[in-house]
């Protein structure tokens, strides 16, 4: 059983939570084969090079066969030649997109919070609710409990005041516990959560919180 340190990000007060859950030991297999996925399907796959048939030239030959000293040129498109086509280049008509079944994927965001907890990397921030955008407070809880590193800051539903609160601050992300994935948690060095977001979390991955 883990035990959470917490911040009250009204009154600055620090203590600590007993989960009581167990999440076993992280599937680094599964977690690995997850990240590649979602890495995968960020790729935009832009690059494109033009073959030998789609290069701006004419296709007479430059010389005749024989008896020039020369070796054999047909026309100067060749992709030995400057500014002739490219051999096995990348080509933009190729999908880098693929889906993982979801239960490997649960398996994985569940592999990825216990290694955070393990690491002392997972503070519940209480009372993280703001009456406006305030980058003032929410400067003060980076300070509190994400010192020194990036930070992926999970609510418990959407909150709009809390994602402009957050927003502006570099290597920082605002997440819902729902659509949290396995590479944002390791993607970033902290997990700061809400009050009621890491339950969130730890039903989405079908483990049970004990009162």
């Amino acid at each position: 059983m883990e035990n959470v340190p917490t911040y009250d990000a009204a009154s600055g007060a620090a203590g600590e939570r007993a989960l009581g859950a167990e999440l076993g030991t992280p599937l680094y297999r599964t977690l690995k084969d997850a990240i590649v996925q979602y890495q995968a399907n960020r790729r935009q796959g832009d690059a494109h090079t033009k073959t030998r048939g789609e290069v701006a030239g004419h296709t007479k030959k430059p010389w005749r066969q024989k008896k020039t000293g020369r070796a054999r040129a047909g026309d100067r498109r060749s992709p030995l030649w400057v500014g002739g086509g490219t051999t096995f280049g990348p080509r933009n008509d190729r999908r880098w997109h693929y889906h993982l079944p979801r239960k490997q994927r649960l398996v994985a965001l569940k592999s990825a919070l216990a290694g955070k907890l393990g690491d002392g990397e997972v503070r519940e921030v209480l009372n993280l609710r703001f009456e406006a955008p305030s980058a003032k407070q929410a400067r003060a809880v980076l300070a509190a409990c994400a010192e020194g590193g990036s930070a992926l800051v999970l609510t418990a539903e959407y909150d709009p005041v809390v994602w402009k609160s957050f927003r502006n601050f570099p290597r920082v992300q605002v997440r819902t516990a729902a659509e949290a994935n396995a590479y944002d948690l390791l993607a970033h060095k902290w997990l700061l959560c809400q009050e009621g977001a890491l339950d969130v979390l730890l039903q989405r991955i079908g483990t049970t919180v004990e009162a």
